[in-house]
């Protein structure tokens, strides 16, 4: 069955599963703009933060009922300096699963969940060519619950508009990448960070 609804934000049809993701992790996003290029040293995997804090860009996949494909969120794992120097060490083998897996601390802010920084997660390394997936700690928040039960085809709507619209009632739109096949586009992207 492939995914499509009416967005009832902008009246147009998407289709397709959606992948959102983050250009940065969001403590990135606090430190003042015009400080962020001595203190924040952002790779198109990783990001060290004031040479204390270490963050590796990985996937939390939610199943999707009635769909193959799960929806992915492209979140950031902060990581002890140990664990992100196995990273490192692991980036570049083609076998790399058999590292970790890694206890972290969620470095994003997902919209459309309460909030999600700083929850426990555990970051497994797949092999080369595929980010890590990022397992989703046991708690209360309906991250962890959709993420080991799924969601339905209303849940990934509401989803996809709060993440390409904001919250209902606001302006403000969310801070995220989305890629929908067959089209990527750039969704108020956070900007202003080294790359």
């Amino acid at each position: 069955m492939a995914f499509s609804f009416r967005c009832s934000c902008c009246n147009e049809i998407h289709e397709g599963i959606p992948t959102f993701g983050f250009d940065a992790p969001a403590i990135a996003e606090w430190i003042p703009e015009n400080e962020r290029h001595k203190r924040v040293d952002l790779g198109s995997d990783d990001c060290v933060i004031d040479q204390e804090r270490f963050l590796v860009r990985g996937c939390i996949e939610i199943p999707v009922q009635g769909e193959e494909q799960p929806f992915i969120w492209g979140a950031w794992v902060d990581l002890s300096q140990k664990d992100f120097d196995e990273w490192v060490k692991a980036f570049n083998l083609e076998e790399r699963e058999h590292f970790g897996p890694f206890a972290g601390y969620l470095g994003s802010r997902l919209p459309g969940y309460p909030d999600t920084f700083n929850h426990h997660v555990v970051m497994h390394l797949r092999n080369k060519g595929t980010r890590p997936f990022i397992e989703v700690s046991p708690s209360e928040n309906p991250l962890h619950i959709e993420q080991c039960g799924g969601i339905s085809h209303d849940r990934l709507a509401e989803i996809y508009e709060i993440a390409m619209h904001g919250p209902r009632g606001s302006d403000v739109g969310c801070m995220v990448t989305c890629t929908t096949p067959p089209f990527r586009a750039a969704v108020r992207l956070n900007s202003g960070v080294r790359r």
